[in-house]
């Protein structure tokens, strides 16, 4: 905890423990809650160098204020430690490059190109900024005739970034869009072997076709013919973040085929944030629909208004929504008229979020922990990591646990559950919740003067008001209480996650499931190895 970077949330009452370790040029790290409460609107910290202490504050909104000081109680060594040196090497390529940066140099051209194709993506970036920092004459033909495919990209990333400029910044007085060196740009791309890249290098692809695309405009039809045939054979791709960019440019480019290929990802799309990434894309194309695929789309409107997140959340649904609408034809509002004039019908973000994954299903049984341990222990190899995906969403988990940086935050983030569970253990956290509940996510009961009884997690103090949180599913879902009208106030010995979640699915899907969280949704991971 000495060699800690520590992260303050505010709107969730934590403090976290980032533990960094050198990777390439810069660091990763694993975040682990460090301090929670509830609630704890914490506002800043220092470490006190005379004592060695973690002192911080809450407050903010008129809510009530304090000052805390954190200790170590325990035999571990407490010496100030030494800082280590990993990485260094890596670091110091990364500065040197950065010592290009903004400012004209001989050198910094041939120092750089070497690194534009680096393993290290900082390290890459600093040699692309160097780059961009000389005069593009300079260095324009080169970046066009690049051989190494994953250098070409980076290099003609560069040359869009400063010979284009984005419709939001061009100017009157700024010359007109250069459309020879946009196609010359598009034609060196459009010879790159896409399937010869790696997946990291397929999106940086992409992406630079995106940046040409915005700064320079729509291609001469020929080319924008061989763009659009060459992302159109790569989507759907395997991963959610290369199918993202793809929907992006798709749309863009107006493919007659993306609307099918994206509705069906929409459909199938276990999160809010990956449905909203489509929805979204999905909102400016006016080619390719059918009334059958524009209705789908339309739904899922009326099912994500029940969708739950922050304070414009719901603004940005009605955004994307007004915005695909203006691009219906006349003939398009007649024929889908009923469709368009439909009511949102109201439902917990729960059951908006498994909506589709509850059509058809029924109960398997009731199921105990007798009757999965045995398989859970023996039967973790040859799983279907899709499957578990699948049933991680259907199942509602994400309405409150984080996973993967998606999903709710009122439940323990699941991510790193392989390293705290057996699989055994795992499923019996799932049938037995109140069996432990995690002390940082325990709801009180407030037994009132009048006789009324209240549950749910404090959110807000302020005063002689405490404010809690009744439904854990549903941020807004809140009820004031006075505390001079409270007769007690307890944790709850009932876990808020229901018991039963497993009885609608098979044992195989059961096993799928647990392979999938505790793989932390690795599809690389051994489980699912045939």
């Amino acid at each position: 905890y000495q060699k800690a970077l520590y992260i303050l949330d505010w709107s969730w009452g934590k403090i976290y423990a980032v533990h960094l370790r050198p990777d390439g040029s810069s660091y990763t790290g694993e975040k682990e809650d460090f301090i929670s409460g509830a609630p704890l609107p914490v506002t800043d910290a220092i470490i006190n160098p005379a004592d060695g202490a973690m002192y911080f504050t809450i407050g903010g909104r008129k809510v009530q204020s304090g000052l805390y000081r954190v200790t170590y109680t325990g035999q571990a060594e407490t010496d100030p430690v030494k800082a280590k040196t990993g990485g260094q090497k890596a670091r110091n390529t990364r500065r040197s490059l950065e010592a290009f940066h903004g400012k004209t140099d001989a050198d910094a051209v041939k120092a750089a190109w070497p690194r534009l194709n680096h393993e290290d993506l900082f390290i890459r970036s600093a040699a692309r900024v160097a780059i961009e920092s000389q005069p593009a004459r300079t260095w324009m033909n080169r970046a066009l005739k690049e051989k190494v495919s994953e250098r070409r990209i980076t290099a003609l990333l560069a040359l869009a970034r400063v010979e284009g400029i984005d419709p939001f910044h061009r100017e009157r007085t700024d010359p007109p869009v250069n459309d020879t060196l946009r196609d010359d740009i598009l034609t060196s791309l459009l010879d790159i072997d896409f399937d010869a890249l790696d997946e990291n290098n397929q999106r940086a692809l992409v992406r630079t076709y995106q940046v040409v695309l915005n700064r320079f405009g729509t291609p001469n039809s020929s080319i924008a013919l061989q763009l659009t045939a060459q992302l159109d054979q790569q989507f759907p791709a395997a991963t959610i973040e290369l199918n993202q960019v793809l929907c992006e440019t798709l749309v863009f480019l107006q493919s007659p085929t993306v609307a099918k290929k994206a509705i069906a990802l929409l459909k199938r799309a276990p999160t809010q944030e990956e449905q909203l990434e489509y929805a979204r894309s999905l909102r400016m194309l006016t080619a390719g629909w059918t009334n059958q695929l524009r209705t789908d789309y339309l739904e899922w409107f009326r099912n994500a208004a029940n969708y739950r997140g922050g304070a414009s959340f719901e603004i940005f649904i009605e955004n994307i929504r007004n915005e695909a609408l203006a691009t219906l034809t006349a003939k398009e509002r007649h024929d889908l008229a009923e469709v368009l004039n439909r009511k949102v019908e109201k439902k917990s973000p729960t059951e908006a979020l498994t909506a589709n994954f509850m059509v058809g299903r029924t109960f398997q049984k009731n199921w105990t922990l007798d009757d999965l341990a045995a398989d859970a222990e023996a039967g973790m190899t040859g799983r279907n990591f899709e499957n578990g995906r699948t049933m991680f969403a259907g199942t509602a988990c994400y309405a409150c646990h984080r996973f993967q940086n998606a999903g709710g935050s009122t439940g323990p983030d699941l991510t790193g559950s392989g390293g705290r569970y057996s699989p055994r253990d795992f499923i019996d956290q799932i049938i037995n919740p109140s069996k432990e509940v995690n002390e940082q996510f325990v709801p009180i009961v407030v037994e009132m003067l009048d006789g009324q009884t209240h549950y749910g997690v404090v959110v807000n103090l302020n005063r002689d008001l405490v404010t809690l949180n009744t439904d854990l599913t549903n941020p807004n879902q809140r009820v004031n209480v006075d505390r001079k009208q409270v007769k007690s106030l307890e944790p709850s010995k009932v876990s808020p996650m229901p018991p039963a979640l497993l009885n609608m699915l098979t044992k195989e899907e059961i096993l799928d499931l647990t392979a999938y969280v505790l793989s932390a949704g690795n599809p690389n991971d051994v489980r699912f190895a045939n």
